[in-house]
């Protein structure tokens, strides 16, 4: 995979599961897959189009089957509405594939991988993305400077486990704060593209 992207958002969900789902109950049995659907669309949609510059990522670390990654890439993502119920159903024909660590198409600007999350940040270092991790002690992000292409590591409702911390600081540029409260997933995503959005239309 050739990331080009200028921002993506990568989340990381503890109980989402890792296999086909009941669309009418993402948030209990699929594990809280509607937190995942709206960190995607937020990551991806404006009014009426989709930001050809933005990619979303989501770690997937439920039963029966983790971990398996979720790629959606603006720039290519054709047939998807940002509501919960169809981002959902096309996340549950990715999961339906058999994977393995490389990035398989599942529908236009959808792809699925048996990747965790070192595996991810390590493919974005690579790229030469700088990685930040998005939690409340962090750093103002009105008081940083970004440069380069960009991505922002959250957790999802229960947060990032000890291990993905030390994963984490392995590859990450810094700590940056949206606010001192804890904010939902989708919330985080919203305010880093506006942060970053005010600063382009500046440049």
């Amino acid at each position: 995979m050739i990331f080009s992207e200028d921002r993506i958002f990568i989340i990381v969900c503890s109980k989402a599961t890792t296999a086909p789902f009941n669309l009418n109950d993402m948030p209990g049995s699929a594990g809280r897959m509607d937190l995942v659907c709206r960190f995607i669309a937020q990551s991806i949609f404006i009014s009426h189009g989709v930001r050809k510059n933005s990619a979303a990522i989501a770690i997937l670390k439920g039963e029966p089957d983790p971990p398996k990654a979720i790629l959606v890439r603006g720039s290519e993502v054709r047939y998807m509405a940002p509501d919960e119920r169809n981002v959902g159903g096309l996340i549950r024909k990715a999961l339906s594939l058999k994977v393995d660590e490389k990035w398989l198409r599942s529908t236009p600007g959808i792809y699925v991988a048996r990747k965790g999350l070192e595996n991810v940040l390590s493919e974005l270092k690579s790229a030469g993305y700088s990685i930040y991790y998005l939690r409340e002690d962090g750093e103002d992000i009105r008081t940083l400077n970004f440069t380069g292409k960009l991505a922002f590591v959250l957790g999802d409702h229960i947060g990032l486990s000890e291990e993905d911390e030390r994963i984490l600081e392995k590859f990450s540029s810094g700590t940056v704060s949206l606010s001192p409260l804890s904010l939902q997933a989708d919330q985080c995503v919203v305010i880093v593209h506006y942060e970053l959005d005010r600063r382009d239309c500046r440049a």
